[in-house]
């Protein structure tokens, strides 16, 4: 049966027909839709973990026990679960186990643009790259089967248009019986003591040796030759890229199976070419190898180091011209930069944060990421997942050690405590930082589009789980100074920071408000009755235009071109308040 899928969706399809037991993951686009579809698959275990270490290894202990497992993440994700993943490289598999890294060429939605195929390399790791859904189905049931053939957890890289791209995809049927394998001690294969270890390196070695044999055999890397002196030598989604430039007048080497690299085959597609493209997406590894092979491609040369190298950028740089577009006044185009919905609750937050002097406020990943922007500027850094605490007590000892006075606040929501902002704040409380650590609880994993975490009380298939109380964590890791308040509350939120920021020594405060566009559970309901049941209007005869509610940076808020007056589009408008609060003539009211 065919299926038209996106490359994660045909990700689970091949994952669950290949007999995976456990899955787990750590929401971070564009892998998300990996575990949301994998968690209706009933006869797999699937889970959101706090952060992509843990769900290494989760996956790890489930490979070990004997079941097939797969852990899905974000390229920068794998930087955060990379210890485990080199040390089972050495220990090897009991059952198969996948990794999957969704790189993001472009940096649509991340803080960089890291090439994760280095990773394979540092690793010694075999790794694969699908170029469409159904190579995704595919390569997914040949990844297991390569896995525990050859001892080792695989490595598959998938890139955004890769993973959210549509394409046909034939669907089989589950094997019927899961390839589960018995467990058995075996200390010398899994505990990772020097001893060991040193015997593990000398069989990676020869493991690498057998990998590189199959990678010069395997269908998954294949030439098309189409009688050109032009070769394109390309892998995952710029192979599509390309055929759509090049289409059949060139000849290709299309690499599925991209380490260890096929040197032999690289060498026999390159003999009698006169021209030689190597196509791919940020760092130049294949062209690396080409020219260690001895020959002289178009590479890095010719095509961009960075961004995504779409077909009309590979038409640019090879033919000088690009695809016809409609003509227009771009100066009449209205900027449209992102912004925190309507009725966010970060709202009121950055609204009084950003009116404090001499104040650092070190933030984090997330939608509250966009308080470093107009009007708030309540933002002044922004690193990694659970660096905004300890990036803050950093820099709150560099302001002492130079005798300065600045203040400083760390800004991380609730998911991200979770993730590894835990670890953050003990670093503050620990060696006894004057900072303000700030954990925007809106009940939900918001940014990645709303994926359960420890504090939701739901798991990732939506059955009940406990949900973790962040308050209670900050008292047991020993924060005294703490305070939950409703950000929504101008006034808390003042009263709340000049306190918070009067103190000699550590202190929290939690905002607790749901995220305006979640699904309330019933909890949700009994906790926040009055959450979003309201819209705020402008009486017109009190309005005096002044414009200080557009300084909320509310969406919904606009001025009228005629009137001169303040507006408010009621299918935006929720009621949260932030603006009545704002207006010095009491010109917003609630909706009767």
């Amino acid at each position: 049966m065919k299926k038209l899928m996106t490359g994660n969706e045909a990700l689970v399809q091949g994952a669950w027909e290949a007999g995976v037991l456990v899955a787990s993951a750590y929401p971070g686009t564009p892998s998300t839709e990996i575990i949301e579809n994998m968690s209706a698959r009933k006869e797999v275990y699937s889970e959101w973990a706090p952060n992509e270490k843990v769900a290494m290894e989760a996956a790890i202990g489930a490979s070990i026990a004997g079941v097939r497992s797969l852990a899905a993440m974000k390229h920068v994700g794998l930087n955060v679960a990379a210890d485990p993943l080199f040390t089972f490289v050495y220990t090897g598999v009991n059952g198969g186990m996948v990794v999957v890294t969704a790189d993001e060429p472009g940096q649509h939605s991340s803080q960089n643009e890291q090439d994760n195929r280095n990773y394979a390399r540092a690793a010694m790791i075999p790794m694969m790259e699908p170029a469409t859904s159904a190579e995704a189905r595919d390569f997914m049931k040949e990844a297991y089967e390569i896995s525990e053939r050859f001892d080792t957890p695989v490595l598959m890289r998938m890139t955004t248009r890769a993973c959210h791209s549509k394409g046909l995809v034939d669907c089989g049927d589950r094997v019927e019986k899961a390839p589960v394998k018995p467990y058995e001690k075996n200390a010398k294969k899994y505990v990772m003591v020097p001893a060991n270890a040193k015997v593990r390196r000398v069989e990676l070695a020869e493991r690498l040796k057998k990998l590189e044999e199959f990678s010069e055999q395997t269908p998954l890397n294949f030439v098309e030759d189409n009688g050109s002196k032009v070769g394109v030598i390309t892998s995952g989604m710029c192979y599509c890229f390309a055929k759509e430039v090049f289409g059949d007048d060139v000849n290709y080497l299309k690499l599925g199976f991209t380490y260890p690299l096929p040197q032999k085959k690289i060498a026999e597609f390159c003999k009698g070419l006169d021209t030689i493209y190597v196509i791919e997406e940020n760092d130049p590894l294949i062209e690396a190898e080409v020219q260690r092979l001895g020959f002289e491609p178009k590479g890095k040369n010719t095509f961009p180091a960075y961004d995504e190298l779409t077909s009309d950028v590979i038409r640019r740089c090879v033919h000088g011209e690009e695809f016809e577009t409609i003509d227009y006044d771009k100066a009449k185009v209205v900027p449209r930069p992102p912004a925190l919905c309507a009725g966010c609750p970060h709202r009121g937050f950055f609204y009084e944060l950003g009116k404090r002097k001499n104040v650092m406020v070190t933030g984090d990943i997330g939608c509250y990421t966009l308080g470093f922007a107009e009007p708030y500027n309540a933002i002044d850094s922004c690193v990694c997942m659970g660096a905004a605490f300890s990036t803050g007590h950093g820099a709150a000892k560099a302001f002492e050690q130079k005798g300065e006075d600045t203040r400083v606040v760390g800004v991380m929501g609730d998911s991200t405590f979770f993730h590894t902002g835990i670890n953050s704040l003990t670093e503050c409380l620990y060696n006894n930082s004057k900072t303000v650590s700030v954990i925007l609880d809106n009940r939900i994993t918001g940014m990645t589009g709303h994926q359960e975490n420890p504090g939701s009380g739901k798991h990732a298939d939506g059955s009940d789980a406990t949900a973790i109380d962040i308050e209670t964590i900050c008292r047991a890791l020993g924060a005294k100074n703490i305070r939950t308040i409703d950000p929504n509350n101008l006034t808390l939120m003042r009263e709340t920071l000049d306190w918070t920021l009067g103190l000699d020594e550590p202190s929290v405060i939690i905002t607790k408000w749901p995220c305006v566009l979640k699904k309330f559970s019933e909890d949700d309901k009994a906790k926040f009755p009055t959450a979003y049941k309201t819209k705020d209007v402008v009486d017109t005869d009190k309005c005096i235009g002044c414009k200080l509610c557009l300084k909320t940076g509310c969406p919904a808020l606009y001025i009228d071109r005629e009137t001169k007056k303040a507006g408010i589009d009621s299918l935006q408008c929720v009621g949260c308040g932030v603006c009545e609060q704002v207006c010095p003539k009491q010109a917003i009211g609630k909706e009767r």
